[in-house]
């Protein structure tokens, strides 16, 4: 059960996501660590009917839209293989700080676990019409601008700007509700 007051209000519908690594440490500065959360993304695309509409990822915290009739359960399950296998990547690489502080700041009452890697809960908005979501997409994307990361979203290599411009993006996302002007 989460422990945030921001609930998936129509589990149907399209939620804006955000989800934030603990204490905000950056892990996705590696490309392999990034890659782990776009194939998680499309294993549950693939295999569980997710709909990812947009997305970006950034150094310590991802936002993305999603979709699925049981959203709850697959953001559980994307939360946990993918700090799993972020992880077991950090101890093959032996990233001794970067998991030293993954077991420090690790919630008291996680007794099953050495480290914890996604704070709790994913402050999930619902998404009620296209304007909506129109609005959320172009906020996630324009994240990195606004950082002064790059000049133009589909300059960030994680995120699905490109999508939106006809462009191929590092993994498919859910354009078919989009109609271009």
């Amino acid at each position: 059960m989460s422990r945030s007051r921001y609930r998936i209000v129509e589990p149907q519908a399209p939620h804006f996501m955000t989800f934030t690594v603990l204490e905000w440490l950056p892990v996705f500065t590696r490309p392999d660590t990034v890659e782990i959360l776009l194939e998680a993304f499309t294993y549950r695309r693939q295999n569980w009917g997710v709909r990812l509409y947009g997305y970006v990822i950034l150094e310590n915290h991802l936002h993305c839209i999603l979709q699925s009739p049981d959203l709850e359960k697959q953001v559980k399950h994307w939360k946990s293989y993918t700090a799993r296998q972020i992880i077991d990547y950090l101890r093959a690489r032996n990233s001794t700080q970067l998991l030293a502080k993954l077991a420090y700041y690790k919630k008291g009452y996680k007794t099953d676990r050495d480290y914890q890697l996604w704070e709790e809960g994913s402050h999930p908005q619902w998404i009620q019409n296209e304007a909506m979501l129109v609005e959320k997409l172009a906020s996630i994307h324009n994240n990195p601008v606004k950082r002064g990361y790059v000049d133009r979203p589909e300059h960030w290599r994680y995120s699905s700007a490109r999508n939106y411009l006809g462009m191929e993006g590092l993994i498919p996302v859910y354009t078919e509700w989009w109609t271009r002007a």
